[in-house]
């Protein structure tokens, strides 16, 4: 027992004294540029993180392709279930719908997977991750838009990171060191970046209705779980595979089910509460999970 919690110490410890360092650093009074450093983690260090990981983890093709099957089926039964569920509680599917279909695969779901599982889980997780997010930035902005667009696709810097990866694999190409080091060195940054950033973001975050905000995330959670555990049986995962699917799917609420309901004046407070709650609930859920899938 005292070896399990000590592991999960190692796992969790660094994830959220990253968070609480960012909320510190707000709290304080100190100045985060959070526009800034997001872009600069989309457009430059998760492409690098993306291409590093894919190109070194020495993945079989096939599971890569079961984990990005996972993740579209993922995001298939979380936007069915949010459909379903959502007005038999009386709310909104287009302000909380993506509070349902997003959770925290980058910030929470890469740095957990990766002090869990080491370099083969980063790559999983990172597998999920792509294809997952593909569909988030542009299904998911539409649920909450109105508005279908294919151009935030393929404005997408890790689109292009993740086939340029793919081709270095797929042609036994050799990758040049020099790129090697670079993607690596850059890659190394955006982990401490993405927990810090998620720390800043939620310690400026107002919450809404507790009620509404409690509920939410529970189903979120639920549905995580359910999904999560569903999935790695259906496809018949084993091992870091099926973990890293469970874990990915049972992650928190990203921060981007708010930002996007605050663009298109979707009952942003509210969806704050959501993402405050359910990341907060997260303090017990991941160690829980962690135990199930270890």
């Amino acid at each position: 027992m005292l070896a399990i919690i000590l592991q999960l110490i190692e796992i969790l410890a660094p994830v959220f004294i990253c968070v609480a360092l960012g909320v510190a650093w707000v709290r304080s009074g100190e100045g985060f540029d959070t526009a800034m450093v997001t872009k600069l983690v989309t457009v430059i260090g998760t492409p690098a993180l993306v291409f590093y990981a894919l190109v070194t983890a020495n993945l079989d093709k096939g599971l890569f392709m079961q984990m990005g099957l996972a993740a579209v089926a993922a995001n298939v039964l979380f936007l069915l279930a949010g459909m379903v569920l959502l007005p038999l509680f009386g709310l909104s599917r287009q302000a909380f719908l993506q509070t349902i279909t997003f959770p925290n695969i980058g910030n929470v779901g890469l740095p957990v997977c990766y002090l869990a599982f080491g370099d083969q889980g980063l790559a999983l997780a990172i597998a999920f991750f792509v294809v997952y997010v593909a569909i988030q930035f542009t299904v998911g902005i539409a649920v909450v838009a109105g508005g279908f667009s294919f151009r935030t696709l393929l404005t997408m810097p890790v689109i292009p990171a993740t086939i340029i990866a793919m081709l270095f694999l797929m042609t036994d190409t050799q990758v040049p060191k020099w790129l090697l080091n670079s993607t690596e060195m850059i890659g190394d940054l955006t982990i401490p970046l993405m927990l810090f950033t998620l720390g800043v973001s939620l310690a400026s975050l107002r919450l809404g209705n507790l009620r509404v905000a409690f509920g939410v995330a529970s189903m979120r959670l639920l549905l995580g779980v359910a999904v999560g555990v569903g999935l790695a049986w259906v496809l018949g995962l084993q091992g870091a595979a099926a973990a890293i699917v469970i874990l990915q799917c049972s992650m928190p609420v990203a921060v981007y089910a708010y930002l996007f309901a605050q663009l298109y004046n979707q009952r942003a407070t509210e969806v704050a509460g959501v993402v405050v709650v359910s990341t907060f609930m997260s303090i017990v859920s991941l160690p829980l999970m962690l135990v199930y899938v270890l």
